[in-house]
């Protein structure tokens, strides 16, 4: 448990700051998630529950120590002729008996089985951290997509903050020129119906927002009112070149060395059943003590016995109906299998590394051409704002440039999140999510 607790500890470390409820920055959403999330929870608990089974409790090395006691009362009806020739007839004669023993029991030698079997106990502490772990990197990547898609519809909502005002302002011009006769009620209509229509998608996308922040709530384990704002600065992290990141990809990636692991959990069950066709060699010793209180027709009335025996057992099970082949031969199977595995997961991870690099290579070239596009309708719009003001155009041609812009500004939003989207996706892969400080 110490390395996904170091883990841990790195991340808690890295992400330290204290929860301000009107900002939630994304390094205090990671800490939150690491101490509320109910999935990484259940993954630590599962963790403890491997942590005792790999101890030496659960080895089988250890000697079993037994405690035991009795006592026996008896009345009985006895006829007893002695060698003497004389007889003696008792009627309701009691006796008693009375004993405790203490046994040890240890197993000197089983063919090896409880050596491998305690190595497939560590073993299985491993893969559990390795399962932790990829737990908590699935809910970052899962926190880090929703807190960005709240980040995106935040931005979202002042963008239509701003195009409502253009729209306000417009609608209150068309109204001023109405009044001196400088246009028709057409102008004013149209204006109206373009607010209307702002406000409307405004309204809705607020709704988007507050419905995913309540999402982000539930990935935070926390029930209240989302009521905070949140962190839409970006920095894009990866560096490396597609080899090196490739490199780090086939040395950490979760899913790769857990099936390592359960190779190496599959080997330890093999070598473990092979160890049924040896002999099992076992120490027994005990001491104890016994008391009887005879009746009258014994030739002893009391006697008094303790003492300390020692003995070894050897057991050689010759033929156990096949049971020890078939266990063996299943093990052999299950550990080609394994090895099958392996060879899967490498293609598989193979081609979701190519994927998410090309992916987020493009990612990035559509975001740089969508910046370029936002600069272009900037400066489209503010030409059309001023020939709009000398009455050069027409409101349907302003509207369009108004349209225009906003849209670019969207589609920058989207872009710039889901190329960080598509980075996490990498940095995942490469088994660095938890090494790296948003």
């Amino acid at each position: 448990m110490n390395n996904i607790k170091k883990i841990t500890l790195l991340c808690l470390i890295s992400f330290a700051t204290t929860f301000a409820q009107e900002k939630l920055t994304k390094e205090q959403a990671v800490k939150i998630a690491l101490e509320n999330n109910y999935g990484i929870k259940i993954a630590y608990n599962n963790l403890k529950i491997a942590e005792n089974n790999k101890g030496i409790l659960n080895s089988g090395y250890l000697p079993t120590l037994t405690g035991s006691s009795g006592v026996t009362y008896n009345t009985d009806n006895t006829n007893a002729v002695f060698s003497d020739g004389s007889t003696t007839n008792l009627n309701a004669a009691k006796s008693s008996r009375y004993n405790a023993s203490v046994s040890l029991n240890y197993t000197l030698f089983d063919g090896l089985g409880r050596f491998y079997n305690y190595k497939e106990l560590k073993e299985r502490y491993n893969l559990t951290e390795l399962q932790a772990r990829e737990t908590i990197e699935k809910t970052l990547l899962q926190l880090f997509t929703v807190y960005y898609n709240v980040a995106q519809l935040t931005e979202n909502v002042d963008l239509l903050n701003q195009s409502l005002k253009i729209s306000k302002d417009r609608l209150k011009r068309a109204n001023y020129q109405f009044e001196f006769g400088q246009n028709t009620k057409l102008f004013v209509l149209n204006a109206e119906v373009d607010v209307n229509n702002d406000s409307i998608t405004l309204l809705n996308t607020k709704q988007l927002l507050l419905n995913a922040k309540r999402d982000l709530y539930v990935v935070l384990g926390k029930n209240e009112s989302p009521n905070f704002s949140v962190d839409t600065q970006l920095n894009f992290i990866v560096t490396e070149d597609k080899k090196g990141l490739f490199a780090k990809v086939k040395a950490n990636n979760v899913n790769l060395l857990q099936n390592e692991n359960n190779i190496k959990v599959s080997d330890f069950q093999l070598k473990a059943y092979k160890s049924g066709y040896l002999p099992t060699l076992g120490l027994t010793s005990s001491y104890g003590w016994a008391k009887n209180n005879n009746n009258s027709a014994s030739f002893l009335q009391e006697s008094t016995n303790t003492g300390l025996s020692t003995g070894f057992s050897l057991k050689w099970d010759l033929f156990k109906g096949g049971k020890t082949r078939t266990q063996v031969q299943n093990a052999k199977i299950n550990y080609e299998t394994q090895q099958f595995y392996k060879q899967q997961i490498e293609l598989q991870i193979n081609r979701d590394f190519n994927n998410a690099w090309e992916d987020y290579k493009t990612k990035l070239f559509i975001l740089q051409t969508q910046q370029k596009n936002v600069e272009t309708n900037k400066r489209n719009f503010s030409r059309t704002n001023e020939q709009f003001s000398l009455g050069q155009i027409t409101s349907i041609e302003f509207r369009q440039a108004q349209v225009n812009l906003l849209n670019a500004q969207s589609y920058l939003n989207k872009a710039k999140y889901a190329a960080k989207n598509a980075e996490l996706s990498l940095l995942q892969l490469s088994g660095s999510l938890l090494n790296t400080k948003f």
